[in-house]
Formats: C-alpha cells, structure tokens, sequence
C-alpha cells in the first residue's frame, strides 16, 4: 500500500468493518476456533467493553478500517493480573502491506503504556505470516498445544506466543 497506516482507538463507529474483518478470519479457518459469524452488534459490544488497562485498535488506509487488534484480559484471576492475550486481524485484500505489524506494535505499546507484563496468544501453526510477526516483534514461541480445541470437527494444534513487557 502506498498510503500511510494510522492506528487509533476503535469507535463504535467502527463496528460494521470491524466484523467483516473478523468474519474473513473466521472463514479462513486460520484465524480462529469461532465459526459462527458474528454481527455489527457483537463487535460494538466488544469495542465498549474493553477492560481498563486494555487496547482495541483499528487500522486506517485512506479513511478504511483495514485491520484490528485488541488486548483482554488473560484470566480473572489475580494471579493473572498485568497479563494480557492478544487478536490481530486485517482485511485479506490488505494482508503482507505491513497492517499486521502496525497494529500489534502499536498493541504493545500500548501494553507496556498500561503498565501490562506480558502479552501472549495461540496461532495456528499454519498461520506463518502471524507467527512470523510475532517473532519480528520479539515474541518467543513458548510451545505447541498438541490438539487444543475443534475445528470443522477436526483437532487442531496452537502454538503458544509471549512477549514479556518492561
């Protein structure tokens, strides 16, 4: 993309690009364990209920939101407190345009602003290119959740990602 990337807060505004953005991923079956498509509604829900302490980010090209990221909470634990999961997701007609990287970067900078310790997701081990920014970004591959969760009925492996923050 020759435009510039701009990465700000999601609105509820954003909501209806938002979720056709999600619901590319869930069809790639690449993405995500959801299969279920989600509406306008859900993501407007999601937007507003992001925790103190959290993120949820959108990226514009030329006035289009053409991706997103979020940060939520690990667990309600206490233990768990400062620890965070992450999404990232762009638009397919904008994948390998750096969005991705602009995004999670901004995610974490955000995390270590917010006084987060560590930042992790699962991606799916055929997802290279989320595995690969993750590590440009100084992820380390923690391991691989042999079979985690169905998908499609089939089980499906995740490969476990952390960045520590500070």
């Amino acid at each position: 993309m020759s435009s510039p990337v701009a990465v700000r807060d999601a609105t509820a505004a954003d909501a209806p690009a938002v979720t056709a953005i999600y619901n590319a991923g869930i069809d790639s079956r690449q993405a995500t364990f959801e299969t279920q498509h989600r509406t306008a509604d859900d993501m407007r829900d999601r937007i507003a209920a992001t925790a103190e302490r959290h993120a949820f980010l959108v990226a514009e090209v030329d006035g289009a939101v053409v991706g997103w990221a979020a940060t939520f909470p690990y667990s309600a634990r206490p233990a768990y407190d400062g620890v965070a999961e992450y999404s990232v997701y762009v638009d397919p007609s904008a994948q390998g345009c750096g969005i991705g990287r602009a995004l999670l970067a901004t995610l974490l900078d955000r995390a270590r602003a917010s006084g987060l310790h560590k930042v992790t997701s699962r991606v799916f081990p055929e997802n290279t290119a989320s595995l690969a920014l993750a590590e440009r970004l100084g992820f380390r591959v923690v391991g691989t959740h042999v079979r985690h969760a169905r998908l499609d009925g089939a089980w499906r492996d995740v490969v476990t990602v952390e960045a520590l923050l500070g």
